[in-house]
């Protein structure tokens, strides 16, 4: 096989990957019913979105679609961290209401085991790195 049929299956597996995390992801979201509040609407439309480019790229790799694709997922994974920082904030906020007499130095690393996953939110930042990886050095790009 050829090593170009090798970067072929290999970028077609790591966008089928960050397809399936998206996804994933979105069903997840549902069924924890994650949308109380407008901040955590968030996370569906950055899924929606990265589902959205990763399949553009699957069906039309354009340098143009490769583009936007960067883009989305820089924005994804800012999205990321944004999360992480309100799963961390939300767990430091209920440690400090079951302990009010304790600081957040204090109560910082229990809130990093809270209630709020602080892995879940990465999962965008995870899928947004296989995509982003799949576009390098890609064919579309890429001058001889």
């Amino acid at each position: 096989m050829s090593s170009e049929r090798i970067l072929q299956r290999l970028r077609l597996f790591l966008l089928a990957m960050a397809a399936f995390l998206f996804i994933g992801t979105i069903v997840e979201l549902a069924l924890i019913s994650h949308w109380e509040d407008p901040t955590q609407i968030l996370p569906f439309v950055l899924c929606a979105l990265g589902a959205g480019a990763v399949g553009a790229m699957l069906f039309r790799p354009a340098p143009r679609t490769i583009r936007v694709l960067r883009w989305i997922m820089g924005i994804a994974f800012a999205g990321s961290l944004f999360g992480v920082f309100e799963h961390i904030e939300h767990n430091i906020g209920f440690a400090l209401e079951i302990q009010p007499n304790a600081t957040v130095s204090q109560v910082f690393f229990d809130a990093l085991g809270g209630a709020n996953p602080l892995l879940a939110p990465g999962m965008l930042a995870l899928a947004a790195m296989l995509a982003m990886a799949a576009t390098y050095y890609h064919p579309s790009i890429v001058k001889e």
